[in-house]
């Protein structure tokens, strides 16, 4: 699986990226019976909306992964950078087992 990471308006450091790395590349054992190759594509976008804005949600983090015949996307906000990403995680988390079970209906 290819990691592509872009950041808005934030700035990406050495720490942000591995943290981004760990979080999200364990994700590739979820998706190995439908990418044997391993051509899928994450791509993920963290930015922060407002730059005037101090408080409430204003960290936006998106994932988009490229699979075989399918497009999986997890949107979320949050307070914080790294809780945006966590919660991505889940929601692609919960992405990838409906298109599992979505895959394993059509081959029966």
């Amino acid at each position: 699986m290819v990691l592509n990471i872009a950041t808005i308006k934030l700035d990406l450091t050495p720490a942000f990226r591995t943290y981004i790395e760990r979080r999200l590349l364990p994700l590739e054992a979820l998706i190995k019976r439908f990418d044997p190759e391993g051509e899928a594509e994450l791509r993920v976008e963290v930015e922060r909306t407002t730059r005037h804005h101090r408080h409430g949600e204003v960290y936006l983090a998106s994932a988009t992964l490229r699979l075989p015949k399918q497009v999986l996307r997890a949107e979320e906000t949050d307070e914080e950078p790294h809780a945006a990403v966590d919660a991505v995680r889940d929601t692609l988390r919960r992405e990838i087992r409906k298109y599992k079970t979505k895959f394993a209906e059509r081959r029966r």
